[in-house]
């Protein structure tokens, strides 16, 4: 099944920090399947990719679909303990944020925003238009059809808006936005 915008595919990469059990680690699986290019430097990031960075001023769009086939979408792999410290880092290329979702790993399930690499990579693949390949990417874990089940709508809305300001009107539509008082 072809996407419905793209024909071409994104290129995938996960800057791997080994911080992880590597048994529990999604990046590593999915470097294993093929279903990413792992990268161990931050001097052998190549290009001007798409990184997923949750504290980036500016959220990930549809219309990043080109710069994804063109230079990839990469995905920070850190441990979630160490995540604040990581993020504050300055990466290379050009650094977004994904939308509020919601985790279906068995470690943060349910929870707003704690993605797992291998989710925040599919929910970008599907945001920007690449949608078979976004399922391709998640087919690996059995938890595969529970992230679609709790983020179907979002996902789909995310992806039909063309602005920052819509992504946050959805967001507040779905009572996602960040309070004052949130950590």
């Amino acid at each position: 099944m072809r996407d419905k915008l793209h024909t071409n595919r994104a290129r995938v990469f996960v800057y791997m920090m080994r911080q992880d059990d590597p048994r529990k680690c999604t990046a590593s699986l999915l470097a294993t399947k093929g279903l990413a290019t792992p990268v161990r430097r931050l001097s052998a990031i190549r290009g001007h990719p798409i990184m997923l960075n949750p504290v980036s001023p500016r959220f990930l769009l549809r219309s990043d679909a080109t710069d994804a086939i063109r230079s990839g979408v990469m995905a920070i792999d850190c441990s979630w303990e160490k995540a604040e410290g990581v993020f504050m880092t300055q990466f290379p290329g050009t650094n977004r944020k994904l939308p509020a979702l919601m985790a279906a790993n068995p470690v943060n399930y349910a929870r707003i925003g704690r993605l797992s690499t291998a989710e925040a990579l599919c929910a970008a693949l599907h945001i920007m238009g690449f949608t078979s390949q976004a399922r391709e990417l998640l087919s690996p874990f059995g938890w595969c059809g529970t992230f679609f089940d709790l983020n179907k709508e979002l996902l789909m809305s995310y992806a039909r808006v063309n602005s920052e300001k819509g992504i946050v009107k959805i967001e507040m539509e779905y009572g996602l936005e960040k309070s004052d008082t949130d950590d």
